[in-house]
């Protein structure tokens, strides 16, 4: 559904409507429809046609509150509150709660209500799948991810499925490679380095605070997906240094982070293209360097507020089916 027929999927009445985690999830069920709408959005990052402001975020004493506003035109208005606190549970890790709001662009009356936690589990996944499906070489079926929380299992859920994959998952914790690996029906590696080394694809999800994947690991042209490492480098400086460098937007290189990536620091942004820029076809993507069959491409997300609004677009032209 467009953006502009969103205002038709509220509750009677014009009530808000809201939907709780699974409400979330089940909305964003249909693949397809978001993977469309992630590409339109990074589109629109690359073209300059997006509006986003730089995150902003309030800092209390044991975590921060951030908030993320954006417009992607065709596909509409959202900003999404998050909180960032350590969880107890699991030193070392942190939680990740809060809300998208979504607004109609003609108006700026809110529709909907959306669980963040969900929304950009899911999503963060589609979008390091959608960079493999762009810029992994076309014979890569040996994928590997590495992580064992959330984003992993969002990761799994998408490409467990697929028959043309052979998926292995790969962690730290070995009862939670093998609980994961049991949950999903794929492959638990004994070790990170020894999936990433039988790997055409590597999707990197961790909470790393240093780097797990060591390029002297990376298989001639392997193509590797990093969505996690807010706390630090997930990828090794080698690693950086071989490939051919992608992300959503220029602030990954241009900003500090946790707003930038940490591996992208110091990176010439020459270096670097957009994603954006790859699906519309201004740039080829692999191959850019010369042997495509051997090229590492390396695809480093930070996240973005134009792709929470794609994922809302999709969430809440579901709620009118």
């Amino acid at each position: 559904m467009p953006a502009e027929d969103l205002s038709d999927a509220v509750a009677p009445g014009g009530a808000v409507r809201v939907l709780d985690a699974p409400g979330t999830q089940k909305a964003l069920s249909d693949s397809a429809a978001l993977t469309a709408a992630l590409s339109r959005a990074l589109v629109a990052v690359a073209r300059g046609e997006a509006s986003v402001p730089p995150r902003i975020a309030a800092r209390a004493t044991a975590g921060l509150l951030g908030a993320m506003p954006g417009y992607v035109p065709g596909l509409g208005l959202a900003a999404k509150l998050i909180t960032v606190f350590a969880d107890p549970a699991r030193p070392g890790r942190s939680t990740h709660r809060g809300v998208v709001v979504v607004f109609d662009e003609r108006d700026g009356r809110p529709l909907a209500v959306l669980d963040a936690e969900p929304l950009t589990a899911i999503r963060t996944a589609a979008t390091s799948i959608l960079a493999f499906r762009a810029l992994a070489r076309p014979d890569a079926r040996r994928v590997t991810v590495v992580g064992t929380g959330t984003l992993a299992a969002a990761h799994l859920a998408q490409l467990a499925g697929d028959p043309d994959l052979s998926v292995t998952v790969a962690g730290r914790d070995p009862d939670r490679v093998r609980a994961l690996s049991e949950r999903f029906g794929v492959a638990g590696a004994a070790s990170i380095e020894s999936a990433v080394r039988a790997a055409d694809a590597v999707l990197c999800c961790t909470g790393a605070h240093e780097p797990v994947v060591l390029g002297e690991w990376l298989a001639p042209g392997t193509h590797i997906s990093s969505v996690g490492g807010s706390q630090g480098p997930e990828l090794d400086a080698a690693t950086i240094a071989g490939a051919a460098l992608f992300a959503e937007w220029d602030g990954a290189v241009a900003a500090a982070p946790p707003a930038g990536a940490h591996e992208l620091q110091g990176v010439d942004p020459g270096r670097v293209t957009l994603l954006g820029a790859v699906l519309d076809g201004a740039h080829p993507g692999r191959g850019a360097l010369g042997a495509p069959q051997a090229e590492l491409t390396v695809f480093k997300s930070t996240g973005h507020a134009a792709l929470d609004v794609a994922a809302a677009s999709v969430a809440v032209a579901a709620l009118a089916v």
